[in-house]
């Protein structure tokens, strides 16, 4: 038997959900083309942490596919992609947006970020992270050329599209509907939108 527990998460606000191990996560584009900000702390330390880069070496890819785990900071895999009914565009690459990063885009003043959204989240559980990870970011749409270079592109998913992921261990995953406006991150129209987040839980 199953429950599930749905979230609509505004456009560029985040939060963070408490996941047993085998509970599900889903992330659905319920409003169109989005990129949203995933990360994942084991429990109970929230010390071991979904990492892009320990990804990245142990799949030996840029993009992770169904059947793909993300692994942690000590190469165990901590989430494994299921389902993905989008064309499977995301991004091990780019770092969280935050602050100084709107700054090099020539925005003055405040602006939501997901590096602040994050942080946000986690302490609406009662939970600190240890450090600010690179979050995997999904229909994140990084075309690199022939030199190496990078190139923001609009996501290739669209309005209905979702990927599901199984947690392997007892986690706090944290979801951040990115609010970039200024970089094509979210679409050619350069807008936000909100994200819907499911969560999972089986019984015998």
């Amino acid at each position: 038997m199953s429950r599930v527990q749905k979230y609509l998460i505004p456009a560029g606000h985040g939060r963070a959900f408490e996941m047993p191990a085998g509970a599900m996560l889903t992330v659905t584009l319920s409003e169109g083309p989005q990129v949203a900000d995933m990360w994942a702390f084991r429990r109970p330390g929230l010390a071991e942490f979904v990492s892009c880069e320990h990804t990245r070496s142990c799949l030996e890819k840029l993009r992770p596919e169904v059947g793909d785990a993300l692994y942690s900071n000590r190469r165990r895999p901590l989430l494994t992609v299921t389902e993905d009914t989008s064309p499977g565009v995301h991004d091990l690459l780019l770092s969280a947006c935050d602050g100084e990063r709107y700054a090099l885009l020539g925005h003055e003043g405040p602006h939501r970020t997901c590096a602040d959204n994050l942080r946000e989240a986690l302490a609406e559980l009662g939970f600190s992270a240890p450090e600010l990870p690179s979050p995997v970011n999904l229909f994140e749409n990084v075309g690199v050329d022939g030199q190496g270079r990078l190139e923001i592109r609009p996501p290739a998913a669209r309005q209905g599209e979702a990927v599901s992921l199984r947690a392997e261990h007892d986690l706090v995953a944290v979801l951040s509907a990115c609010p970039m406006d200024i970089a094509p991150t979210n679409g050619d129209d350069r807008t936000p939108k909100a994200i819907t987040v499911s969560i999972s839980f089986f019984t015998e």
